[in-house]
């Protein structure tokens, strides 16, 4: 069950993250006026209304519980991360009647409660996720009038059920967030309607946010200064520079700041904050040095998208596979992404690529020097900007730089930093295909001037194409290797 109000661009990514979870998913509509129930609805979610505070909440959970073993409720104000339900139900699994899950937070919520675990005064707990059995439920909601989210907590104490109480900022592995500098980079290019959905999205866990203002002419840059958050560094281009070029620029002023981590979040809202930690989690736990989202495995990606387009994000994911050496990734134009300060040391940011293309470039980069990258399947999230990428074009502007970028790849990686003999093979096969495609065109031209060719001619040129073609596959098949090998190295010392 989760309570929302005008979400329509983050509520589909959260049904469809609860639905991993549960049987079923209601979204309790609190008087939305946007579309945030249709999107709901379109996420598979069945839609209630709620009429009332805590106790029609309440009367809706024990109405749930009727026909379900047991039942989750998801203040999604007062929560970081849905996925974070695993282990609110893990207790029950454990034998517990109850299992609450808290954050600390500053945020207005009205679901509060009093735990003591941490010994903070900082802050006070919000509730973000209560799963309860049935059984449970039935017995301390029975027989009692004017129930709240408290008075529950309070019978089932009376009741002696088993209760477990989780604070997510006490847990050792979310302990790690707070310990970790991290940065947020907000490249921003006249964002006036959204930059402030976006920045109040921000968890709280982040140290720095800098937004990158690439010469706005909206009011981008007033209502960034304006905005209060002290967290806040604001960079403005006097000239556009393009989104890969301010990014760079924002990791630069967070590697100036110790940053330990530096996400990317575009100033469009279209990239939820609550899916944040799971780009975060695989660096801090040592299994990447650079995370992307990948959102061509969401059921709703492809919903609205031509075959063209569709068509042009495959093939494009394809010539990166190439060019970067990264065969396992997928969705390279996904800008939600996280590095480490150790990648952003090794690689040259005035190398990377300055507009859009930068996030295929510095894949290239960050193979040649050994980093582990690593994809994250995140929900698309549709608000009220559509990506304006005409693939077609795009395409075409990109191709060369990804070719350029593949050959300075294999002679880094492959000649300077160490050798390998795929790149005689890619060599081989790069001059045997256009040799073939001379040859062709020749003997064509031969055929329409009547002049005579050896009959082996044909065979020729056909051995010469297949043997270029071989070449370059036997060339990626030695990259793969190379890639696996490497991962498998990683995982082992591991």
């Amino acid at each position: 069950m989760i309570p929302a109000q005008n979400e329509e661009a983050s509520i589909g990514s959260k049904v469809l993250l609860a639905a991993s979870y549960a049987d079923r998913v209601l979204v309790l509509d609190k008087g939305s006026t946007d579309r945030t129930m249709e999107v709901a609805a379109l996420g598979g979610a069945r839609v209630v209304p709620l009429v009332g505070g805590e106790e029609a909440l309440l009367k809706v959970l024990n109405r749930a519980s009727l026909d379900s073993e047991l039942v989750v409720l998801i203040y999604p104000d007062c929560m970081q991360d849905i996925d974070l339900l695993s282990h609110v139900l893990e207790p029950l699994r454990q034998g517990f009647d109850l299992s609450v899950g808290s954050w600390p937070c500053r945020v207005s919520c009205e679901q509060e409660t009093v735990m003591l675990l941490n010994g903070k005064n900082t802050f006070k707990e919000k509730i973000g996720f209560l799963a309860v059995t049935s059984r449970s439920l039935q017995k301390i909601s029975s027989g009692r009038e004017n129930v709240s989210l408290k008075s529950l907590l309070s019978a089932a104490k009376t009741e002696k059920l088993k209760v477990n109480y989780l604070s997510f900022d006490v847990d050792p592995a979310f302990r790690k967030l707070e310990s970790t500098r991290i940065g947020v980079v907000v490249p921003a290019y006249n964002e006036e309607l959204l930059i402030g959905e976006t920045l109040r999205g921000i968890p709280e866990y982040v140290n720095r946010i800098y937004v990158i203002d690439d010469c706005s002419t909206d009011r981008t840059g007033e209502i960034v200064k304006k905005f209060g958050d002290p967290r806040i560094v604001y960079l403005r281009h006097e000239v556009n520079k393009g989104v890969g070029a301010g990014i760079i620029n924002g990791y630069k002023l967070a590697l100036k700041d110790e940053m330990d981590i530096v996400a990317v979040m575009a100033g469009d809202n279209q990239m939820d904050p609550a899916q944040l930690p799971r780009l975060i989690f695989p660096i801090i736990e040592g299994l990447a040095d650079y995370t992307k989202g990948n959102r061509l495995l969401s059921d709703n990606f492809m919903t609205g998208m031509s075959k063209w387009r569709a068509f042009g994000n495959l093939l494009l994911s394809f010539f990166t596979k190439i060019g970067s050496g990264y065969w396992q990734i997928m969705d390279p134009q996904n800008g939600y992404t996280v590095i480490s300060r150790q990648a952003l040391e090794v690689i040259n940011l005035d190398s990377i690529y300055p507009y859009y293309g930068y996030c295929n470039d510095l894949l290239i980069k960050l193979n040649a020097f050994g980093m582990r990258v690593m994809d994250v399947v995140i929900p698309a999230r549709y608000g009220r900007e559509k990506s304006s990428i005409k693939y077609s074009k795009y395409i075409r502007k990109i191709s060369p730089m990804l070719f350029r970028g593949f050959l300075w790849r294999l002679r880094i990686k492959y000649t300077v930093l160490d050798f390998h003999p795929l790149v005689l093979f890619y060599f081989l096969g790069m001059l045997a295909l256009p040799l073939s495609v001379l040859f062709g065109l020749w003997g064509f031209l031969q055929i329409l001037l009547q002049n005579p060719l050896p009959s082996y001619y044909p065979l020729l040129d056909l051995l010469v194409l297949g043997t270029g073609l071989q070449m370059l596959l036997f060339g990626m098949l030695f990259d793969m290797q190379v890639e696996k090998k490497r991962t498998e190295r990683v995982g082992l010392t591991r």
